[in-house]
Formats: structure tokens, C-alpha cells, sequence
């Protein structure tokens, strides 16, 4: 099994659309989705509304897509062909809580794919992506610290990210893949993203 997450130094910035163009376009490896989404103080993680049911043992939630129509992120990755697709949903702070299950769901799964950065606290991918947009000021401090374990970079701009982005130049050595809307893909990334698929599968 292969393990990939995606993520990206902001919000909106195409994570969901690489996911889902990955999928569509690499079929063969019958992927599982997984959406992680981390709700602050307030928020209901059973559904991402205003709330106050801060009580234990609504930290976390997990539910499967079965709806390929409804314009979610985790409709869109079963709409692009996911054999499952999972959204997991945790308080900002408590995704060390859904960790079994997400385990549980991965061992189940032939190959997995996850749009998130602070997975990596908790599990190093066979391939993480990472979507940065010079653009885009905003820059979460959870993509900041993961920045350096990149292995490649998708930019919305051309050439390498701005300083701006990455102040530090940590992404000079790394891939780099130019993606711009509405595909937010590449035949060079699919082909990246395949060979490194195939070589995690046959370890």
C-alpha cells in the first residue's frame, strides 16, 4: 500500500482539486480518500456548525461518502472514481483522537491518499505534495513546519515559489510542478505521482 497526503500553506488554494485529479486520473490504484478537517472552539465537529457541545466524546467524527452529486470535497473524490471516500473531523488540537480509526481505515484501504498537513504529525507518507501559491500571504504554521519534508511542490505560479512563500528556501532541490485552475494538474506530476506510487506498492 501507498500513502499520500496533500496539502498546502493555506486555504483554497486547490488541495481538494489535486486529490480528486489524482484519483481520476491514476484509476488503477483504487484509492481511499480521506478529507481531515479541524474545527476551533464553537464548532460542531459532527457537522462544521456553530455550536456548543463541547463534551468528550464529540472530538471526533468520521462518516463515508456515499453521494457522488452532493459538490463536497469528499463527493468530488468519489466522483472522480476513490473506491471510498472518508472526512474526518476533529477539534483543532485532537486529531491524536482519531488516529485508530484513521489506521484503521488505511489498513483497510489498497491504496490512500489525504488532504491535510497535520497528518504528518502522526504518520510519514510514501509521497507528500504540497500546493503552494505566492499569491496567497496567509501561511498556516502546520504547512510552515511540514514545508521541509516536501517531496515535491505544486506552485500556481511560474518558476520556484517567491520568498514570500518560502523565506527560507527550502524548497529549491524539491520537484517543483507548475498547476493552475481548473485542472490543477499535470501530465508531468501524474507521471511523478504514478512511478512513485508503483515503487511504494512493490516494497
Amino acid at each position: 500500500m501507498a500513502v499520500i497526503v496533500v496539502g498546502g500553506h493555506s486555504r483554497n488554494i486547490g488541495k481538494t482539486s489535486v486529490v480528486a485529479g489524482l484519483i481520476a486520473r491514476l484509476p488503477e490504484f483504487h484509492w481511499t480518500a480521506f478529507k481531515i478537517t479541524q474545527y476551533g472552539h464553537g464548532f460542531c465537529t459532527a457537522d462544521g456548525k456553530p455550536c456548543q457541545c463541547q463534551t468528550a466524546d464529540s472530538c471526533v467524527a468520521v462518516n463515508f461518502e456515499y453521494d457522488l452529486t452532493s459538490g463536497t470535497d469528499t463527493s468530488r473524490f468519489l466522483a472522480a472514481g476513490a473506491a471510498r471516500s472518508v472526512w474526518v473531523r476533529t477539534r483543532i488540537g485532537m486529531l491524536a483522537e482519531a488516529m485508530p480509526r484513521i489506521e484503521k481505515e488505511l489498513a483497510a484501504s489498497e491504496n490512500a491518499i489525504l488532504e491535510s498537513n497535520s497528518i504528518l504529525e502522526f504518520l510519514r507518507p510514501d509521497l507528500y505534495l504540497t500546493v503552494l501559491d505566492p499569491a496567497v500571504a496567509d501561511f498556516k504554521d502546520s504547512a510552515r513546519r511540514f514545508l521541509p519534508l516536501a517531496d515535491a511542490i505544486l506552485h500556481l505560479s511560474p518558476g520556484v515559489p517567491s520568498s514570500g512563500v518560502d523565506p527560507n528556501g527550502l524548497v529549491a532541490e524539491v520537484p517543483q510542478f507548475p498547476i493552475a485552475a481548473p485542472a490543477y494538474m499535470s501530465d508531468a506530476l501524474v507521471e511523478f505521482v504514478r512511478q512513485r506510487v508503483s515503487s511504494a506498492a512493490m516494497r
